[in-house]
């Protein structure tokens, strides 16, 4: 079945997470600047982590919460005790640039007359101050929250959206995201997928795998 519609994973996958330590580091003059890597790591490690644990029980509070607390655990992890310092960050977080080559992509899939989205596990607030600051709300069609089911990635109920929203078949979707466990997720469901390992990670051993891998997005217009 021809492929009608391309599904954006959000944070990691158009938009750069490690962004909010980056800049926060740059605009830093203490031993934070030598030490934000470590930090971003350990926040997404933890955000990702609590995502998955309130999906389990149930326990469901919107992105930006899980956010703020997995920079809590963080900050103290890595013996940091800043307040303002995690309010700048969490401010920078609404503004993480999104990678070189996703205007470019997005543009190009557009003009290939696909329908281009974003489903992503932020909130609609978060969304649509990333999406604005990075300057691709114009080739979206739509930008999808998991706040619309109370649920978090990779439950079922998160996928449905696509077809509630666009009319589609499971099998003319091509779901795009840079983690594996959303992958393996987004193809158990029925989804074409497309995995982008920027870093060369390995892969996980999950019950489904990615129908492609990519080094980076721009590959993403030949599949479609």
């Amino acid at each position: 079945m021809t492929i009608s519609t391309i599904v954006f994973d959000a944070y990691g996958t158009l938009f750069d997470v490690n962004g909010a330590a980056r800049m926060a580091a740059r605009e830093s003059g203490d031993a934070f600047a030598r030490g934000w890597e470590k930090l971003s790591a350990d926040w997404r490690d933890r955000q990702l982590h609590y995502t998955w644990l309130r999906a389990i029980t149930g326990q469901h509070v919107d992105f930006g919460h899980v956010t703020a607390d997995a920079l809590t655990w963080a900050m103290e992890a890595n013996g940091i005790d800043d307040p303002n310092l995690r309010a700048r960050l969490l401010a920078l977080y609404d503004e993480l640039p999104a990678y070189p080559e996703v205007r470019e992509v997005l543009s190009a899939l557009k003009d290939k007359g696909h329908k281009v989205a974003i489903l992503s596990n932020g909130t609609p607030g978060m969304l649509e101050k990333a999406v604005g600051s990075a300057g691709i709300g114009k080739h979206l069609d739509a930008v999808l929250s998991v706040e619309e089911v109370g649920v978090y990635k990779p439950d079922a109920r998160v996928y449905d959206l696509v077809g509630q929203r666009f009319g589609c078949d499971k099998e003319e979707v091509l779901f795009v995201t840079s983690n594996f466990w959303d992958a393996a997720g987004a193809t158990g469901y029925g989804f074409i997928t497309a995995w982008v390992n920027r870093d060369g990670a390995a892969r996980d051993r999950l019950w489904s795998r990615p129908t492609h891998a990519l080094p980076n997005l721009t590959g993403i217009v030949d599949l479609a």
